[in-house]
């Protein structure tokens, strides 16, 4: 027998301890190697090898979106969840900083991090006019507006500033583009469509490579994509599909149309946003035909998902799912029942994610919602959240902050203001136009309730859901940028609403009225009259007709404006221009020239709504297209 010294048998049992060790670390490597978070592993591959480890629980958290409100770093753990967002309003604190924004959204997503498989969410947020929810962010012309401009090159300019203000608060995700075509401005909702024209609300598209970044050549065709660099943010084409056209224009009604009426007018921009690679899509309130979009399993899956071969996430609504029933939220069950197999992936609940939650996984469990329409879902989301890189970069840090309302972002947003300016009507008489006016004058008067307010000139979906008044965030009112434009030695006065005497007691130049209607969103704008309001008319009649005038309107949509037209001199449709007023007096006063065209028809009278371009009984006040030119001062002088 083979005797060993103690040192020597010490020496033995720790190099079998020291293999043991190598050889029990080297399968626990081996163990925790996972493919999904692997960077180099294919997409595909990624998604299969994360989806095959998730449970049922942690796939329907995937499928579930909250509001901030309602969450927590211990729900997003608990619960899994995949997503959440900012409804209109929602901030972490009033007036909240970049970086404060930054902080709320890092603590979820550690929370979400912290779970066993440690999948990042996903934040999103309206930023459909600039980061419209943020204080001191660049508020953009809306929609209708950004028609009026005919400059597909301008609105990706302001994608690309909008994300880069979102990634500046450490949100990645925006529920944008509306690619809505409003046919009737009786529509709450007109002002977040680029045109009553297809073809136009196509060319607007551009805004989703601004958002998202450049398709690469070579890429799959029909596939979403969404650039890795951190200057880039997760669209949203909206609200498929109808939603602008509903009988007589009454937000979340039905669009009574027949399927290739469907096809030519609604859906053709839809086509444009996959193929620039539209990541995320999201469902309308509207029925189609009497049949609720969200329940509407031959147009979401049948046509979205299958003929379009859209490949990305689909989305519901702010609790769509809910209004699937009549009253709302009367069947919860068989809402969720419906609308997950209709082929809607991501549920925006927003607060009763309990509920949402057991009811999806009794539905899976008791087999009325099949397991492959979950895991079609998550695949789905998984593809997005991976190929946007949230995964490697799952957390925002301040590097961006200064992008929030930086100058040259404002500067875009004027230069936007100014070429969605379209000139209605220039002089009583063609021959002696009252624009530009001039700087030098001894002394002008600005009326109106609109020309000194941020609120209204931004209009819905600004800081707050509806709008709001007065200085509600950083920006240059119409009254500023007068002041500012004109010549030093001009005397400069306003008055919001003068009465006739004043009108007559001073002897003023001219005068520029600015008017129009308040802030408003979804169906709190439907409007069967859209007549101006009372303040504005009376302002209207107050001044022009004793002065020569030039009345601003700052508006959604067109309005009733047939009776008073004789007595205005000159009238520009501004539409909603946002924080950037300085645009407007450069146009007025010459140092641009307008070029804005009418995105849609100024009708005459709500009797005749609605009332589209190409219709038989097309009897306009101005015709779609309709807009004067006039050419800056700088090249008048020269000619």
């Amino acid at each position: 027998m083979v005797r060993y010294s103690s040192r020597t048998r010490m020496s033995l049992c720790m190099g079998i301890l020291l293999v043991l060790l190598f050889f029990f670390m080297k399968k626990e490597a081996e163990a925790e190697y996972m493919k999904y978070k692997d960077a180099k592993q294919p997409l595909e591959v990624r998604i299969t090898d994360l989806m095959n480890r998730m449970t049922l629980e942690e796939k329907i958290g995937q499928m579930t979106q909250i509001e901030r409100k309602v969450a927590s770093k211990e729900v997003m753990k608990k619960y899994f969840i995949g997503s959440l967002l900012s409804g209109g309003g929602s901030a972490p604190s009033a007036n909240a900083s970049a970086e404060t924004w930054v902080n709320m959204v890092n603590e979820f997503q550690e929370g979400a991090l912290s779970t066993r498989l440690g999948i990042p969410m996903i934040y999103g947020i309206d930023a459909v006019h600039g980061h419209n929810n943020v204080y001191n962010a660049t508020i953009f012309p809306h929609n209708i507006g950004l028609g009026a401009s005919r400059d597909p090159e301008l609105v990706k300019r302001i994608g690309a500033a909008t994300a880069l203000e979102l990634r500046a608060t450490g949100i990645p995700y925006t529920f944008a583009p509306s690619i809505a075509v409003c046919r009737d401005p009786r529509w709450g909702r007109c002002y977040e469509s680029y045109s009553e024209d297809h073809n136009i609300v196509q060319e607007m598209t551009e805004l989703i490579p601004g958002l998202q970044g450049d398709v690469p050549e070579n890429y799959p065709i029909d596939f979403p994509y969404v650039s890795t660099e951190r200057t880039k943010v997760v669209g949203c084409a909206k609200h498929f599909v109808g939603d602008g056209g509903t009988v007589n224009g009454i937000d979340e009604n039905n669009t009574v149309i027949n399927f290739n009426g469907l096809n030519s007018i609604h859906m053709p921009a839809y086509l444009d946003s996959i193929r620039k690679g539209v990541s995320t899509v999201m469902i309308s309130y509207s029925s189609w035909n009497g049949v609720k979009m969200h329940a509407n399993y031959d147009l979401v899956t049948g046509v979205l998902k299958k003929k379009l071969k859209f490949k990305g996430f689909v989305i519901s609504d702010w609790e769509a799912i809910d209004r699937i029933t009549s009253p709302p939220g009367a069947n919860y069950t068989y809402s969720v029942q419906v609308s997950v197999n209709a082929g809607i992936d991501m549920i925006m609940v927003p607060f009763n994610y309990g509920e949402f939650i057991d009811d999806l996984t009794l539905l899976v469990k008791k087999n009325i919602v099949p397991m492959s329409r979950i895991n079609d879902a998550v695949r789905r989301i998984l593809r997005v959240k991976f190929l946007m890189g949230l995964f490697e970069n799952p957390l925002a840090d301040y590097s961006l902050v200064n992008q929030l309302g930086s100058q040259e972002h404002r500067e875009l947003a004027r230069e936007a203001v100014r070429k969605s300016l379209v000139l209605l009507k220039n002089g009583k008489d063609m021959n002696e136009p009252l624009l530009p006016l001039p700087k030098r004058a001894e002394k002008i008067l600005v009326a109106g309730s609109h020309a000194h307010n941020i609120g209204y000139q931004c209009g819905g979906w600004t800081i707050e859901w509806r709008g709001g008044s007065g200085n509600i965030t950083r920006g240059t009112t119409i009254l500023e940028a007068v002041k500012s434009t004109v010549d030093p030695l001009t005397e400069v006065v306003y008055n919001d609403s003068p009465d006739s005497e004043f009108v007559e007691s001073d002897n003023f130049s001219y005068a520029i009225v600015v008017v129009g209607e308040t802030p408003y969103a979804e169906y709190y704008g439907d409007n069967m009259y859209l007549t101006l309001p009372e303040s504005g008319v009376n302002t209207i009649k107050n001044v022009c007709g004793k002065l020569k005038c030039v009345v601003v309107i700052i508006s959604g949509r067109p309005l009733v404006i047939e009776p008073y037209l004789e007595t205005m001199d000159a009238v520009v449709a501004a539409w909603l221009p946002g924080s950037e007023g300085q645009g407007v007096a450069d146009v007025l006063f010459g140092n641009f020239g307008f070029t804005g065209k009418l995105p849609r028809t100024w009708f005459k009278s709500v009797d005749q709504l609605p009332m589209n371009v190409g219709d038989s009984h097309y009897d306009p006040l101005f015709p779609f297209g309709h807009g004067l030119t006039t050419l800056p001062n700088e090249l008048k002088a020269a000619l």
